[in-house]
């Protein structure tokens, strides 16, 4: 009685499982079909960071090899006492974010429906930023110059952002929403910017917004990737941020609680995101003080871009501000003492980004990325607890 009674628990437990690898098996269901018919939403979002962390953990002994015999740190810029605090760091292996955005890619396509018309925009953009800043990392690396130009770069990521951002308006039709731009800091019963109904004028407006916080948080990642591990574990904090507010907005029961936008398809951008997240756990192994290996400009573009697709999607990108506050501080610290140069001679800081201002204070590289750390950790929770309790 007791043999009978096990099997038929072992039996009601797997059948199901059986079945669904019979059904792969005879082809009358295809691969991602059965991906999603095997695994919920949140164990694919579980494993794709895994998968990624793993991913990176294992590849990036040898990538880091790789890049030592001909992609090299140059610690080269305009303040000579810059040169001089980080003259360590000269020779370190640069532009390790192209084995982190391929183990992203390859994740991708393990766990996400590539069918999603979200993730193709995704995709495009990975691949797109991860070139341009490639680019960018090799002639600095084989040239005499800084590599491309402000001009140069700047025009590169307005390109490819718009073409993300002409996708991402013409997906909005479809949503409830539409063109409209989440306002999370008020709790009014109109809480929303509109572009108006749908039209060729408002579907343009939106995709130079869209394009501007796609480019300006790229740019934003990557002021702030200048010391060992700062730009990793910040992203770490603000991707679960963001992990966190598609998830929301993809349950329709969710959305209407927590009054939030709901965006139809955008649970899967929340596996694309779980994996960035992921693989930059396992990155920031390598690269925490000291680093073995830098992202770059390959690394840097790239996440930041993708964190601001994320926000897109979830259509908080009024809120990117706070979970990535870290990163909005660190640009605002260099408009500002530019604009303070320019209008008065003197400088505001000490040396912007804002990190380098600590650092020419004298203060240690770990307990700046630290208090840093922490201080995105805290904006992340706060931006979380406030669409709960707004």
């Amino acid at each position: 009685m007791t043999l009978l009674s096990t099997l038929l628990t072992f039996a009601s437990c797997n059948l199901p499982e059986l079945a669904f690898q019979v059904a792969l098996a005879s082809g009358s269901i295809d691969a991602p079909a059965a991906v999603h018919s095997g695994l919920s939403l949140p164990a694919r979002m579980v494993f794709c960071g895994l998968t990624a962390m793993l991913m990176v953990l294992m590849a990036g002994p040898l990538a880091i090899r790789l890049l030592k015999r001909g992609c090299q740190e140059r610690i080269v810029s305009d303040s000579a006492q810059l040169n001089q605090l980080q003259a360590g760091k000269q020779g370190t292996p640069t532009m390790g974010g192209l084995f982190l955005m391929a183990v992203l890619l390859l994740c991708t396509f393990i766990w996400c429906d590539c069918r999603n018309e979200y993730i193709q925009l995704g995709i495009f953009l990975l691949i797109s930023l991860t070139a341009l800043g490639a680019v960018d990392d090799w002639i600095k690396l084989r040239g005499h110059r800084k590599g491309l130009t402000v001009r140069q770069k700047l025009a590169g990521q307005l390109v490819i952002s718009l073409i993300v951002a002409v996708g991402l308006a013409f997906l909005r039709r479809s949503q409830i929403s539409g063109l409209h731009i989440f306002i999370p800091f008020v709790d009014l019963p109109y809480t929303e910017l509109q572009f108006s109904e749908w039209s060729f004028f408002s579907g343009a407006l939106y995709a130079i917004w869209a394009a501007v916080v796609i480019a300006g948080t790229s740019n934003a990642v990557n002021l702030t990737d200048g010391l060992d591990g700062l730009a990793a574990g910040c992203t770490f904090s603000s991707g679960l941020a963001g992990v966190c507010l598609l998830c929301l907005s993809s349950q329709p029961t969710f959305a209407e609680h927590l009054r939030i936008p709901f965006v139809a398809g955008s649970a899967e951008s929340a596996v694309f995101l779980s994996g960035l997240v992921g693989g930059i756990l396992g990155f920031l192994w390598f690269n925490c003080y000291p680093a073995q290996v830098f992202m770059g400009d390959a690394g840097s573009l790239p996440v930041g871009g993708l964190l601001a697709f994320a926000a897109l999607v979830a259509q908080q990108e009024i809120l990117l501000l706070v979970t990535g506050g870290v990163f909005a501080a660190e640009t605002i610290s260099v408009i500002l003492q530019v604009c303070c140069f320019k209008m008065t001679g003197k400088r505001l800081i000490r040396c912007s980004p804002l990190h380098n201002h600590f650092l020419f204070a004298g203060h240690h590289e770990m307990k700046i990325v630290t208090r840093f750390w922490i201080a995105s950790i805290l904006m992340a929770m706060a931006a979380i607890a406030w669409i709960g309790i707004r």
